[in-house]
């Protein structure tokens, strides 16, 4: 079955992928694609509607990204969001300059006049806007429908062409009402139908991967991260005994996940899964190592080693399983393709698996719609919104040499944090948190004894697609609770600190 679909025109904006998403929400599948697609591509792509997205450039300079007048004939309805309403108004004879005054944050807007995309929004609401360059003409036969104080051309367009702009940003969730200008540009002005579901994904994954297996043999590492956990899942589902997933317990995992895996997977699910003991092996090749990109290097190399080896008793298999998802595939706006990333926990593992094709079931899928079609799956909300984690696991959320000790430490003060933010209700909305064992230790009074002991820092974040990231403002009664705990009941730890660096200048992971 072919789904309907969107065309998002990537032009450089830093909200992109949140458009693609909000799209994929109101259950209309789309891509986002170069903006430089040629004609030939778009029409072979056959969307019902075609989104530009915002971008850093001023149309009216020469080096700007622009388009092929030729899209605004293919009869095919059109969206342009900030940028890409400016570029809708330049390419067709209106007239964007620089605004008098830049226009960033909320913004009441009025709608001036009806048209489909003003159906359901109330006249005046607000609206998030970021831009220096305004509309300040529009092309003939175009209606100026909204407008802000300072923006005179908040939104235009022409119905009988089904051509719109649109200069603020509706994919934000400060525009109080842009999911349902984006849901009326899909629907009234498209005709969608809205046939993107998880159930519907479910179906045509599960027969066009057994179709293309067979009674063939499918091998899948399994991590127990929610990508390779839902990727798993799927292609069982579709093959059952036919896939074999091989689980490599390095000992480095946060606390009780090697058990849930097995539980889950293996017991639950009846999955072929092999479980790999190789935690005195890392132990042992991680000594006396401490700079962290040398951690990732012997982690890497030995998780190859370990599963080559589980790989050679199976023998070959006809398929690698892969969690690739839809955010690593993307090619940039600029026109150049995006090398894909090798899996996040198997990096080179191709190379040394004799198999013939990959099977890469959630490749046209984002973090948040591989988690729907987790619960669709049926999986628990322990698997589903389970924290992300790098592919070295704790071993770079330790600072320096890592230990046994230090691991014990850290599994058991990380636990506490997680568990503590569960209770209080903000588990889904903070994008990730955890804990870190910093390379310090400091004096400290625990009973009537002075210790000497670690420091335990706490880092969490909101942030939509790790791109960018804000510290999260957890409340301090948490917090203490947090810490208390941490003092009271982990060994090893008696001073408690937490991150507040944005990203940038830091990164999510300290190491």
């Amino acid at each position: 079955m072919q789904h309907e679909r969107v065309l998002v025109l990537d032009f450089g904006g830093q909200y992109n992928q949140l458009i693609a998403r909000r799209v994929r929400d109101l259950k209309v599948y789309c891509d986002l694609k170069p903006c430089d697609m040629t004609i030939e591509k778009i029409r072979e792509y056959a969307p019902i509607g075609i989104i530009f997205t915002g971008g850093p450039n001023s149309v009216y300079d020469a080096d700007s990204p622009h388009i092929d007048r030729a899209i605004f004939s293919l009869g095919i309805p059109v969206l342009g969001i900030c940028y890409g309403c400016q570029l809708i108004a330049y390419t067709l004879g209106g007239k964007v300059e620089h605004a008098k005054a830049s226009e960033y944050g909320k913004r009441t807007f009025s709608f001036g006049e009806a048209s489909p995309l003003s159906e359901g929004i109330p006249e005046t609401s607000v609206c998030w806007m970021s831009h220096t360059d305004h509309v300040t003409a529009v092309p003939e036969g175009f209606r100026v429908l909204a407008s802000t104080e300072s923006c005179p051309v908040a939104v235009f367009g022409s119905e009988e062409r089904k051509i719109y702009g649109v200069q603020f940003h509706p994919e934000v969730v400060h525009s109080e009402y842009g999911n349902a200008l984006l849901k009326n540009f899909l629907y009234r002005v498209c005709g969608a139908s809205g046939d993107w579901t998880m159930k519907n994904y479910v179906a045509e994954q599960v027969a066009g991967i057994r179709e293309r297996v067979g009674n063939k043999k499918v091998l899948c590492a399994m991590s127990g991260g929610v990508d390779s956990a839902v990727a798993a899942t799927l292609v069982h589902r579709a093959v059952g005994d036919n896939l074999t997933c091989v689980f490599v317990d390095h000992g480095l995992h946060r606390k009780n996940e090697p058990e849930e895996v097995m539980s889950v997977f293996r017991d639950g699910l009846g999955m072929n899964l092999i479980k790999a003991d190789a935690q005195e092996l890392f132990l042992e090749k991680l000594a006396k190592v401490s700079e962290p990109e040398q951690k990732r290097k012997v982690i890497g190399a030995e998780f190859i080693n370990v599963f080559e080896k589980e790989a050679k008793k199976i023998g070959a298999v006809d398929f690698l399983v892969q969690g690739t998802i839809y955010p690593d595939v993307i090619e940039s706006g600029k026109g150049k393709s995006a090398v894909i990333k090798s899996h996040h926990n198997v990096g080179g593992l191709p190379s040394v698996v004799d198999f013939k094709e990959i099977i890469e079931p959630l490749r046209d899928l984002f973090k948040d719609e591989v988690r729907r079609l987790g619960t669709e799956l049926g999986l628990p909300d322990s698997v589903v919104w389970r924290q992300p984690c790098p592919g070295p696991a704790l071993a770079i959320r330790i600072m320096g040499e890592v230990t046994r000790e230090k691991l014990e430490t850290l599994r058991e003060a990380d636990f506490i944090f997680r568990e503590e933010i569960a209770k209080a209700g903000l588990d889904k909305e903070i994008w990730q948190y955890f804990a870190v064992m910093t390379d310090c230790r400091t004096v400290g009074v625990q009973g009537d004894f002075r210790t000497y002991e670690n420091v335990i820092a706490l880092r969490a974040v909101t942030s939509v697609d790790a791109m960018t990231a804000d510290w999260a403002h957890i409340p301090f009664a948490v917090l203490e609770t947090v810490s208390n705990r941490i003092t009271n009941e982990v060994p090893h730890a008696n001073r408690i600190v937490y991150d507040i660096t944005s990203k940038p200048p830091a990164t999510i992971e300290w190491e």
